[in-house]
């Protein structure tokens, strides 16, 4: 089953540039499930002003994630995929498995973040967001740990990749980890399109892991369901993570959320609209983790070859990440990618 992936602006943005993925003979002949042999390569110079007139999100309906089940038919995953723009398996990973990571990460976040008495996190100082100075203290850390990177590599993992996309999976270097803290409300992550941030190839695709038990007060991951279908969209600046946030359309109201548990697997297409809630705890944090993956050999942009924020963090490289780690198997498996842009 291939998604059928119809790619297209409103209008263009000034300053900047697009092609259309398959316009070559060798571009041709690879077939996607996750879009149609034609798919946008889209490549920001710059962005302008939010002169669209309908660029603020009506009032939104709320409605539960629509659950997979990795034991489904692939046929069944990949039409389901290319009808929401998304695949939730709750509890696909086993809770200790998920505790262990959160564990993990807790250990660098200390002093700012450790557990309370119920063994979930909890803010032990000033609040703070991505690119805050705790935050740029805490990151680094965290990119260096052998566990952290392994842990999207672990098989089970590849295993679900590999039956959604039918093919063997690249997973991308670029790990992310996330770390929400309340009393920054206005500062989550915005609603947006991997497309546009990774500027995507036409098959890849985010898989997001929870960590613990998160409900709406901390703050839970929105998809906007169908939303792939309408392709990449204008973007304009706004506070919060990333610094941009797309258009939405005035018929689009209607998102999918669930409450999560450790272990909850997400899958979203490039397209796929998504944000964050804001954390509304006292003292909670929301801590996830994902990365982006594409059919082997598919295009990738180059700096997703690059570090989480290794571009503004002073000495956040491979380099200096990998020095200390045991296995040598997921260093610079990345190296020779055969198809960058």
């Amino acid at each position: 089953m291939v998604l059928k992936l119809h790619v297209w602006f409103a209008r263009p943005l000034p300053g900047t540039s697009w092609r259309y993925w398959g316009d070559t003979p060798e571009e041709k002949n690879q077939r996607s499930w996750a879009g149609a042999s034609s798919a946008l390569l889209y490549t920001p110079r710059s962005f302008g002003p939010p002169d669209i007139a309908h660029i603020n999100a009506p009032p939104s309906i709320d409605e539960d994630f629509v659950v997979s089940r990795a034991d489904e038919n692939p046929h069944v995953l990949r039409e389901r995929f290319q009808r929401w723009g998304y695949l939730f398996f709750p509890g696909y990973l086993s809770n200790p498995t998920s505790e262990a990571l959160l564990s993990t990460l807790l250990e660098q976040a200390t002093p700012h973040v450790s557990r309370n008495a119920a063994g979930a996190p909890e803010l032990r100082g000033e609040p703070f967001v991505e690119c805050d100075p705790v935050w740029d203290e805490v990151y680094p850390r965290i990119q260096s740990l052998e566990t952290f990177h392994e842990f999207f590599h672990q098989p089970r993992l590849l295993d679900l990749m590999r039956s959604v996309t039918g093919r063997e999976a690249f997973v991308y270097p670029m790990k992310m980890a996330r770390i929400s803290t309340p009393g920054k409300e206005g500062f989550e992550t915005p609603p947006h399109q991997d497309a546009y941030s990774h500027h995507a190839g036409n098959t890849m695709a985010g898989i997001w892991i929870a960590l613990h038990a998160v409900d709406k007060t901390l703050g839970r991951l929105k998809v906007l369901p169908g939303s792939h279908s309408r392709g990449v969209r204008p973007v304009f600046a706004t506070p919060g993570v990333g610094g941009v946030q797309c258009e939405i359309y005035p018929d689009e109201r209607q998102w999918h959320v669930s409450d999560v548990e450790g272990g909850d697997v997400l899958i979203f297409h490039a397209c796929t609209v998504h944000k964050a809630e804001p954390n509304l705890s006292e003292t909670g944090v929301r801590i996830s983790v994902d990365t982006r993956f594409c059919d082997r050999g598919a295009p990738v942009f180059s700096t997703n070859l690059e570090p989480h924020h290794g571009w503004r963090i002073n000495g956040l490289n491979w380099q200096n990440i990998y020095r200390g780690w045991q296995d040598k198997r997921l260093q610079y498996y990345w190296r020779d990618y055969p198809n960058l842009f």
